[in-house]
This record gives C-alpha cells, structure tokens and sequence, in this order.
C-alpha cells in the first residue's frame, strides 16, 4: 500500500512538471523566432568569417591587417546577444521597483550599442579597404563577403534603430523621464530628502545627459519643483499680491494690514520655500558640468513661483500716497527686504539671477528715496496746517496728540534704527555727509514747528480765558507725555520743565480772567446799614448773589463745552477753581443770609439757586471729555497709547485741520 501512494505522489508530481513544461515551451516559442533568425544569421557570420581566415593566403593581405580584425568580428556575436538581453530587461521591468538597477541596465544597453556600432565599422572597414587577387578568387566566396557586409551594415545601424522615436532606447529613456518626475514630486517642500534618493536622481540625469535629453531634463526639474513650491505658497492665500493697486492719491491705510503679511510670506518664501530649493538644486547638480545650469534651474523656479509679485507689490505701496502711515509702512518694508539681505545675495546672485537682482535694487532704492522723501518733509506738513482753527473747546489738537505719539513711535529702536540705516544709505547714494544729529535736528525741528503753530492757533481765540485754556492744557499735554520719552530725551530737560512752567503760568491767568472775578461780585462792601451796627440791606445782598449766579452760570456755561484731556490736570484746575470761588460763595452765604438753608431757593425766594454742595459737584464735572472725541468713549488720558491708524491718516495730509 505504501508503494502504491508513493506512485501516485510521483505521478501527480509528473503532471505538474509537465505542465510548467509546456507553458515554459509556448513562452519560448514566442521569443524563439526572433533568435532563430539572429542566430542563422550569426552562425552563417561566424562561418564566413572563419572561412575568410583560413583563406587569407589567396589574397594580397598583411597578416597584422588579419589578425587586427579578427578579434572585433568575433565579438559582434556577443555583443548583439548581450544587447538582446538588456532590451528584454529594458521593456519588461518597471523603473519604479529599482529605479538604480534600471538606470545601470540603461547604462549597459547604450555601452553594448556604442561597442557593437563601432566593432562592425572597425570589420566593414577592413572588408572595404582589403584587396584580393580576382584571378584567385572564388565565386561562392565572393558572394559570402557581399553577405557579411550586409549583415555588418545591418548590425552597425542597430544603434540607431534603438534610439529612433519608439526604438528600446528611446522607450526606456522615456520611462526614466517619468519616473524622474516621480521621484522629484515626492520631495516634498521644505524639506531635503534621503542620500539614496538623491543619488538616483543624479543617476537619472547623468543618463538622461548623455542622451542628449539634459534640456528635457531640466525643463522636467524647473516643473515639477516649480510646481510644489507653488503649491506651498497658495496655502497662504497670495491673491493679495496681485490685486492691490495703488495710485499717489490713495492712502496705503487701506492695504496696511497686506502690507505685514507681505513682510512675513516674503520671510516664508525666501528664508524657508526657496532656500530648501537652492540647496536641492546644488546638491542634485553638484556636478561641475551642471553647475550654471543648476543656478538657470533655480532662477526659473524662483520666477515662476512668483518672486516677482512680492516685489511687484513693494513697489505698488511705494506708488501710495505721501502721508505719514506710510513712513512707518515704508521702514517695516526696508526692514524685512534687510532682514533677508544675505538670503537674496546667497540665493540670487549670478547671471541667471540678474532680473531677480534688478527688481529687487529697484524696490530697495524705491523704498528709501519714499522714506527720505516724506521724513524730510513731516516739518513742513506739520507747518502746512498752521492756517487752521484752533479746536473751539480748547482741547489739544489732533495734530499736537498725534505728531507727540508719532514722533514717539519714530523713535522707537526698530524704527529708529531702520531710519538710520535708510538716511544713511540715501545721503551716501548722493555722496552727502552723514550723521544721526541730522535726525536728531529734524526730529527737533518737527516738534518746534508744533510751538509756532500752537502760538499763532491761539492768537485766533476771541474769548481771552479760552486762549489762556489752550496754551494750559497743550503745554501741560506735551510736558506730561513727553517726560520719560526717547523724544523728551531729544528734546531736552529745559524744554520739558519749561512746558511745565508754561502751564503753571496760563493756569494763572486762565483763573484771574475767568473764575477770579466771581469772589469780587460777593464784595461786603455797602451791605451794613450802619457802621458797627448788624443791620444789613437785603436788597443788595440779594443783588450781588444774584449777579454772582449770573456770571457763575454764564462761566459755567461756557466753559462746560471746553476739555482738559488729561484727567490729572482736570483735577488739579477744579481744584483750583473750587478754591477760588466756593470759599468765599459759603463766607457770603453764612455771614448774610444765616436764616437760609442751603438748599435751593424754593419758589418764593429764587435768589439763592445753588448751594455750596452744587457748585462743588458742578465745577468737579467741568472740562470732561466728550464721548466719541479722539474716535473713543474713553477719557482722553487712555489716548497716550498708539494711536489709531485711522486717526493718523487724517493728520499730516494735503488739507490738514488742527481740532
């Protein structure tokens, strides 16, 4: 029984075999009659050469001629097996499974081709030029010579035939290309990738060079990574770029907040997208032959990933309009294009990099011509709105507020800084000596300019204590927020106390024309009957408290609508005023009308209309800021902060207002 299964296992065994057999003899019958053809031809080569050998005697031939060609005509055989060999391996494997095996196979299909080709022009050669005895010679071995040339000539064109549109070459070369970009997409942005990856497609290009196809090569590298670094760059939503316009008349307000995304995508693309791409296109072609080629592949991706909008955009805000706002817009821009300085100089330079360079010179000389031109004009547009009204309410103008904060906010390090940096290059393109006291005397100048307008502003004030009003409140203004400032430090310590001393005086003078006249008006004068006596006209009494209600209400009414923006000087003038009028408002009331309560008036008595406690609560209420002024319903002492970007555009422009 045990013998009987071991049978039908080796018979089931049998089956199996002889079926592998026969699928393995159709496949060979498939290929055989390419090879059969091939080899009747080489067999009846070899014959013929063997044959010319061994009769070599009955020809007028050298025997060194002989035996220097008999060696290549035996190795066509080889060769062209070889290259039958690598051609099925070129069109059956696919490049993407071991894209370095494929590459070296290429590389040994084109060795074979190029060896085989020269091989048979080294034999047809000698066949050529050799000469033979006619009278010798034998028909039929004519007729095998004629023959092998043929084969020869056939054998020598297979290279061409190979590299013909459609050939094995070509095919396999195109195969290479694709998988090129494959591997060139799979480098993702910002990032380098493996040894390993890189060597193979160095490996692709070295091949792809050698056929003549470096052009194609770098048209498919400029594409691809040209391609993912624009992917890259549309996260970030760039539209921006290329819609703004602006002409001289708009405000870059309006794109400001463009403007800080434009400093920090153009960091992005350059510091980060394109540097990854720098060193790629280096360590990819690092070869000398590819090298200037390298910096074309670069340049191409940089363009075309849209470099150019970033400095097509600087220069659109540098067409704005001439204001203020701009200045500082101006310096962020000079700022960022400094900060990525030795990044463009590393990235950019060379030939292939020249429009990149251009454009980018262009904008850095835009941007400081722009900052130059409206810092050494900011005086001058300050002294521009000396011809406007004062405020009606004696508050500091907007002008005052906003060239204190702005000035304040120029001289801030990285601003100041920055314009250092940018006067110095401006005065160094014009061959002009330089230094920061030049700065420094503008900056001085700016704020003296703002003195000259508050002198003449307030020369335009018909109501006198209203003129005292505003010079108090401004001179306190710029001696409280500019003590402890980089401008207060430009602008000295006797300059800041003098702001001080000048308030001091106007506050004395804006009391003695206003509020210091009411304690006359309650004057004893007259109002006892008899001397030494405690009779006293009521008439009169009432009288004079009454003119004293009067002006304190026509004071009052007058000066409800003036503002003190600064809730420590309004405190201390209520003050002052509280001292100067209710003192002796309670002496008069208590020394001549002692039967009235201070309460107000009822109806048949309406000479008493306010009490000590009312003209208190009512003179504490004076001067407060009106809601809405300065764009907030905060008081105007929270309006030391930055201002606005609103309000500042309104300040130093072409038509300026000083309230």
């Amino acid at each position: 029984m045990e013998g009987i299964e071991n049978i039908k296992a080796a018979r089931e065994i049998l089956k199996c075999s002889i079926e592998k057999s026969r699928e393995l003899g159709v496949e060979i019958s498939n290929r055989c009659w390419r090879l059969e053809s091939c080899e009747q031809r080489l067999d009846f080569l070899a014959g013929a050469l063997r044959n010319l050998a061994c009769k070599c005697t009955l020809y007028k031939m050298s025997g060194h001629d002989v035996d220097r060609v008999i060696g290549p005509a035996a190795s066509v055989v080889k060769i062209f097996d070889v290259i039958c060999g690598l051609e099925n391996s070129l069109s059956t494997d696919d490049p993407s499974d071991d894209i370095s095996a494929y590459v070296t196979t290429l590389k040994w299909m084109e060795e074979a081709l190029s060896l085989l080709t020269d091989n048979c022009k080294l034999v047809v050669s000698w066949l050529e030029t050799s000469s033979f005895n006619s009278s010798v010679a034998e028909s039929w071995y004519v007729v095998n010579v004629n023959k092998c040339f043929s084969i020869l000539r056939e054998l020598q064109a297979t290279e061409e035939h190979f590299r013909a549109k459609g050939g094995p070459l070509t095919v396999a070369l195109d195969k290479v290309e694709v998988e090129l970009a494959s591997l060139l997409k799979g480098i993702a942005p910002l990032s380098l990738p493996l040894p390993d990856v890189i060597q193979n497609v160095q490996a692709i290009i070295d091949r792809l060079a050698a056929n003549h196809r470096l052009d194609r090569c770098m048209s498919i590298y400029v594409e691809v990574r040209r391609s993912n670094v624009r992917k890259a760059l549309e996260e970030l939503d760039l539209d921006y770029l290329e819609e703004i316009s602006l002409t001289e008349f708009d405000s870059v307000l309006s794109v400001e907040p463009h403007i800080d995304l434009w400093a920090k995508h153009l960091e992005f693309a350059v510091k980060y997208l394109l540097d990854t791409e720098h060193r790629l296109c280096i360590e990819v072609f690092r070869k000398a032959a590819f090298k200037e080629r390298c910096m074309d592949c670069f340049a191409k991706i940089a363009v075309q990933s849209g470099i150019h909008s970033f400095i097509k955009f600087g220069n659109t805000i540098t067409k704005g309009k001439k204001e203020a706002i701009k200045l500082l817009k101006l310096l962020e821009m000079f700022a960022a294009l400094n900060k990525l300085r030795s990044n463009f100089n590393r990235l950019f330079s060379g030939r292939a990099c020249g429009e990149i360079q251009t454009q980018t010179r262009d904008l850095v000389k835009r941007v400081v011509n722009g900052t130059c031109e409206i810092f050494w004009e900011l005086s001058l547009q300050v002294e521009l709105q000396r011809p406007t009204s004062p405020p009606v309410d004696g508050s500091v103008p907007r002008l005052v507020n906003f060239v204190t904060e702005y000035c304040n906010q120029l001289l801030e390090d990285d601003y100041w800084s920055t314009l250092v940096q940018v006067v110095e290059i401006h005065q160094g393109w014009n061959n002009e000596n330089f230094g920061k006291e030049l700065l420094v005397n503008e900056m001085q100048n700016i704020v003296t300019v703002i003195g000259l307008n508050l002198e003449t502003w307030t020369k335009r004030y018909e109501d006198v204590p209203l003129s005292y009003f505003f010079l108090m409140n401004n001179h306190w203004y710029l001696f409280k927020y500019t003590r402890g400032t980089k401008l207060g430090e430009i602008m000295g310590h006797e300059w800041i106390t003098g702001h001080e001393e000048y308030m001091e005086y106007y506050e004395t003078h804006f009391l003695k024309e206003s509020w210091g006249k009411l304690p006359s008006l309650l004057s004893e004068e007259g109002l006892v009957l008899f001397p030494g006596g405690r009779a006293i006209d009521r008439q009169l009494v009432k009288k004079r408290l009454k003119e004293f209600t009067e002006s304190f209400d026509e004071i009052y009414k007058k000066q409800s609508s003036w503002e003190l923006c600064d809730k420590g000087l309004r405190w201390r003038v209520c003050q002052n005023i509280l001292h100067v009028v209710v003192p002796s408002y309670i002496n008069y009331l208590e020394k001549y009308m002692p039967s009235i309560e201070f309460e107000v008036a009822s109806t048949t008595d309406q000479h008493i209309k306010y009490t000590a406690k009312t003209l208190v609560n009512m003179i504490t209420c004076l001067f407060e800021p009106k809601v809405g002024n300065y764009g907030s319903s905060t008081k105007c002492a929270e309006l030391s902060g930055k201002l606005n970007n609103s309000f500042v555009t309104n300040q130093l422009s072409s038509t300026p207002a000083a309230a």
